[in-house]
């Protein structure tokens, strides 16, 4: 957990991979309980001071460091806000949670084993991936997931944005989505989507090289992933 290595809250996209399949949007709040609100009291007035829409209350008095927050938020985005997933999305969270711990797995060996087969790849530039051990992010990989982590990585294909178009128009298997964490593998080329109105330059002042592909490993066999990525590669040179 976060809060373990000393984050007070944790907000998280229920889509990303809790509910499993992308399908109900919605998000999850995780309250530590450990911040104390009433020692920063002039950075939170509304968890330190009276709250005129909740009949005067002052949550850190009332609930304390280990529920003011998550109070407050609940009391008010929930009827402020409407902040409360539909009966069939919670249904569909509910269910991709129950499956969660061994979908994770699967997505951990599949994108350790996509990464590999990246990195040895004659046509791709670089990997970014902390799997590897020649990552910035490996030790920090270890410290805090161990063998776990998750399924997104990036690389760079050489032959830049032509290059890209040529291979994301070659995937067969692997979805071209936005999405990321799903149970299908996504694939997006930020230069011909997202960012397609930025010039090279701009790309690169930005983070997102002409070469760069993101990809999210899902839970489909690895042989097949690797096969698929061959491919797209194999044409992306042609």
């Amino acid at each position: 957990m976060p809060s373990e290595w000393g984050a007070d809250i944790v907000v998280h996209s229920t889509t990303k991979y809790m509910d499993g399949h992308a399908a109900g949007t919605g998000g999850a709040i995780v309250d530590a309980g450990k911040f104390d609100w009433k020692a920063h009291a002039d950075k939170f007035p509304g968890l330190t001071q009276p709250d005129p829409t909740y009949h005067g209350i002052v949550f850190a008095d009332t609930f304390g460091k280990e529920g003011a927050f998550i109070t407050k938020a609940t009391v008010q985005l929930m009827r402020d806000l409407g902040a409360t997933a539909s009966p069939f999305t919670a249904y569909i969270l509910n269910l991709g949670l129950e499956s969660l711990a061994v979908r994770m797995k699967q997505h951990c060996e599949n994108g350790k084993r996509v990464a590999e087969f990246l990195a040895a790849h004659p046509q791709v530039e670089y990997v970014n991936s902390f799997y590897l051990p020649d990552n910035v992010y490996y030790e920090r990989a270890q410290k805090y997931f161990g063998d776990g982590g998750c399924g997104v990585l990036s690389f760079g294909i050489k032959g830049g944005r032509e290059a890209a178009l040529k291979f994301m128009k070659a995937l067969k298997l692997v979805c071209i989505e936005t999405h990321v964490a799903d149970a299908r593998s996504c694939c997006l080329s930020p230069a011909l989507t997202t960012h397609r109105q930025m010039s090279d330059e701009e790309l690169v002042k930005a983070g997102v090289p002409p070469e760069l592909i993101r990809l999210s490993v899902g839970l489909e066999d690895s042989d097949d992933l690797i096969e698929d990525l061959t491919q797209a590669l194999a044409a992306a040179a042609a």
